[in-house]
């Protein structure tokens, strides 16, 4: 009898962390989608600090909608599941997280094609940290159910973009006011900064994505 139950209860049990598995990949896999969008827009954005043009500009409009969709859709699924393997509230923040790298990359490269900046040394590095933040929140995601303490280190380099922004941001700034003035370049001046302005919050959301895997991989793995 006590074997009995003993042998339900383990099938049981197999069954629950079967459908938490899958109710994880669900997750994941929107998570992913998300992140792999982020990394599209990244390499656009690369793409249009080496030769600026509308093409590249509507891209990352499209791929901002695209990533829109993705997360109704995770939110959705989200509101019409019971019980999640890892935090709600945590997913629906990484998720809000990554979507908001995705937002900063579309006002900047929209803005740059509005105002018609014209890139700098400055801007190309800035993008090149996002594209790196944006990879590295990828790779941390990927590896979160099969390999935490990876997925946290993916996490810590990811935040390691978000100080490096704040280096370079301050740098960019000094730069700025320290050039000669005169009337063009303080419209100039004033359009760089809301751009570069852009760029750090991008790395901001980088920051905040990261800290939240890292939440996860302490709560659950």
């Amino acid at each position: 009898m006590i074997g009995r139950l003993l042998n339900t209860s383990s099938r049981v049990s197999d069954r629950i962390r079967e459908r938490f598995k899958r109710r994880t990949n669900l997750f994941i896999c929107r998570l992913q989608q998300q992140c792999e969008l982020n990394i599209e827009a990244a390499d656009a954005l690369r793409d249009y600090m080496s030769k600026p043009n509308k093409k590249n500009a509507k891209r990352v409009r499209q791929l901002e909608r695209d990533a829109d969709e993705v997360r109704r859709m995770l939110v959705d699924e989200l509101n019409r599941t019971f019980v999640t393997p890892i935090d709600r509230e945590d997913i629906h923040v990484l998720s809000r997280a990554i979507d908001d790298i995705l937002d900063d990359t579309w006002s900047t490269i929209n803005e740059m094609d509005i105002l018609e900046v014209e890139p700098n040394k400055s801007l190309k590095d800035m993008v090149d940290l996002i594209s790196q933040g944006a990879e590295e929140i990828k790779l941390a995601i990927d590896r979160l159910t099969d390999h935490p303490g990876v997925a946290s280190k993916h996490a810590v380099r990811a935040r390691g973009v978000t100080n490096d922004m704040e280096t370079l941001y301050a740098k960019a700034l000094a730069d700025l006011f320290d050039a000669p003035k005169d009337l063009e370049y303080v419209a100039t001046m004033l359009k760089l900064r809301e751009i570069y302005r852009h760029l750090y919050h991008a790395a901001g959301r980088i920051g905040d994505a990261a800290n939240t895997v890292e939440d996860i991989v302490v709560k659950f793995f």
